[in-house]
């Protein structure tokens, strides 16, 4: 897999199927990375990972290749899973149990991180932003803003 970057953020609504569509500068980079085969998993900050395959793949095998003392986080990424890809009109289904533990009702983000893409109820992504933001800047981000 090339090395993609995604960054930015879409804010999208879920379909009352619990489907999304996959914004324009995202898809284009995904179905050319990973010909739009995703995997989406829980993040232990409350909100789902989506990462193309291949680099989903790199990180399973990072993950089994971690101690026994791993093992509870590890079914935490690996047990919630979930392979899918982008349908013909340029949507992916965000399986309940998955929407469920994130809170993802209608309003939701897509954030490009780096390497992976985050998806967030957007109420949930305000509410951690706000008190993100009310907490001093690490020294490190700092440097770079000031």
């Amino acid at each position: 897999m090339s090395e993609i970057v995604f960054q930015g953020t879409s804010a999208l609504a879920l379909d009352a199927k619990g489907r999304l569509t996959v914004p324009v500068r995202q898809r284009d980079l995904l179905l050319q990375a990973c010909e739009g085969r995703l995997t989406l998993t829980k993040h232990p900050e409350g909100y789902l990972w989506v990462l193309p395959r291949p680099r989903w793949e790199v990180t399973r095998e990072r993950l089994l290749g971690m101690s026994m003392e791993a093992d509870a986080w590890r079914r935490v990424f690996i047990g919630s899973a979930v392979d899918v890809e982008i349908d013909g009109a340029a949507r992916i289904l965000v399986p309940p149990e998955l929407r469920q533990f994130a809170g993802l009702r209608k309003d939701v983000l897509l954030i490009g991180n780096g390497r992976v893409l985050e998806l967030w109820d957007a109420a949930s992504h305000s509410a951690t932003e706000a008190r993100l933001l009310a907490q001093p800047m690490p020294a490190e981000i700092r440097s770079l803003v000031l």
